[in-house]
């Protein structure tokens, strides 16, 4: 994609890494007076004061959430062949998307590692993922979690609102962007895609990471005319122009175990129980009500999953930056959105994704603990002039509607302003390497002394 140009006219310096002169656009004014050392200072405090606390009530925060999960998903098992309901489609699509969003997605970051007493389940090294029991003990769904974290974890978190980010929502529907047809076909694609998107783009997109990880561990060169910036959906599987895997390993490895489990195994004893009750048809309505659901769970994550880093009042970049730097802890503000967040139920009907600026500061966090720092976060934010925004998640879903088919973009940070926070970032770097190389010699000193 091409580098839109930003308006500027600058001169920057290259040796002290600062603007000389810059012309900012409207809504860009905070930039010009904004202290990043000092920012970073408060941010990094505060996520060191966080990890230090986690203890015992995450867990049991964690356990509520997770039996709360449950319930939704009993309730919804347990009437699924009486008629096809909306209790059970709503319990079940819940159920879905909370195992997902919550428990799978706090897990897998390693939110609960240290806090934890059963280190054999709760790590991001063993929910989910190294055998296939994991995977139907934990998280069962159509993206496999060594998928989910090879593209979500990583990618994701560490290129975020970057050309290399893979949920990067600009870049992924360019197409429909840039199509002709009327408005009312490209709102028709965004809601049939929002009915779909679980299956048909993220479980073989996050597949494509996943084999994407491998061949850069393996240093395998991605072939000539591949794109990996671009997703894979199951139109480019099934059109056979995926150059990642075949369509026959997609179904077999990754989506065929849920789609046969979840949708045919898992209701057959209603056909015992429909013949000892009397009453006809309980298996076929109970797949009514599981295919319902997963177009309700599908709607659902598209409200409270997609809208996170999307709208024209967050920005892109153009240059990736060293994790956890300055520049990495400003760019997970200023390209994430809160929702409203309040008592237990409102979080968990957002998937405790309503606190995705906090969750991106520190990805290895609890639920609990973006609950506690979520106000902070916000005065820190409004200490040093940086845009925290929080809004109600259907009115983000208009703005991310609206960036998906063309009537507003997102917003580009300042060029010259990222290369100098970039070029600060180094700074500080060989500043913390010399104060450790100082320290180590001081040591040395000491002992020679002795």
């Amino acid at each position: 994609m091409c580098r839109p140009s930003t308006g500027e006219k600058q001169t920057v310096s290259n040796s002290e890494h600062s603007v000389q002169k810059s012309t900012l656009k409207k809504g860009d004014e905070w930039i010009e007076n904004f202290d990043l050392r000092a920012f970073t200072e408060e941010i990094e405090e505060l996520g060191d004061n966080l990890r230090k606390n986690q203890g015992p009530a995450d867990v049991t925060h964690l356990n509520k959430m997770v039996g709360w999960s449950n319930a939704f998903g009993i309730v919804g098992l347990l009437t699924m062949g009486f008629y096809v309901n909306p209790i059970s489609i709503f319990c079940l699509s819940t159920w879905t998307l909370t195992r997902w969003t919550m428990v799978a997605h706090h897990t897998c970051h390693g939110g609960y590692d240290k806090c934890h007493p059963n280190k054999k389940r709760w790590n991001r090294f063993k929910f989910g993922i190294g055998t296939f029991w994991r995977r139907l003990c934990d998280w069962f769904d159509w993206m496999m979690p060594e998928a989910w974290n090879a593209e979500h974890n990583n990618r994701h978190h560490f290129n975020l609102s970057e050309i290399h980010d893979p949920d990067l929502v600009e870049n992924n529907l360019a197409y429909l962007r840039e199509m002709e047809d009327p408005m009312y076909v490209k709102y028709l694609h965004v809601l049939i895609m929002a009915s779909t998107w679980k299956w048909l783009y993220y479980s073989p997109n996050t597949y494509k990471e996943l084999k994407l990880a491998k061949w850069r561990r393996e240093g395998k060169r991605i072939p000539p005319g591949v794109d990996p910036s671009q997703p894979v959906s199951i139109t480019v599987i099934l059109a056979g122009k995926n150059p990642f895997y075949s369509a026959s390993e997609f179904f077999f490895v990754v989506v065929g175990p849920y789609l046969l489990l979840h949708f045919f195994v898992m209701p057959m004893p209603l056909i015992f129980v429909s013949q000892y009750l009397g009453i006809e048809g309980m298996y076929m309505t109970a797949l009514i009500n599981l295919f319902c659901a997963e177009i309700l769970t599908n709607l659902h994550g598209f409200l409270v999953v997609v809208t996170n880093h999307a709208g024209d009042d967050l920005y892109r970049f153009r240059h990736p930056c060293r994790p956890h730097s300055g520049s990495f802890l400003l760019r997970q503000v200023l390209a994430s959105v809160n929702f409203a967040y309040g008592p237990d139920l409102t979080d968990f009907m957002h998937g405790y994704l309503n606190y995705q600026i906090e969750h991106h500061l520190w990805p290895s966090l609890s639920m609990l603990s973006y609950k506690k720092s979520a106000p902070l976060v916000r005065a820190i934010c409004e200490k040093h002039g940086v845009p925290y925004v929080k809004q109600n998640v259907f009115l983000r879903l208009k703005k991310t509607i609206d960036i998906m088919v063309g009537v507003s973009s997102m917003k580009w940070f300042p060029e010259s302003y990222e290369d100098k926070y970039l070029g600060l970032d180094t700074a500080v770097l060989a500043e913390k390497k010399a104060e450790k190389e100082a320290a180590k010699q001081a040591r040395l000193d000491k002992r020679k002394q002795m």
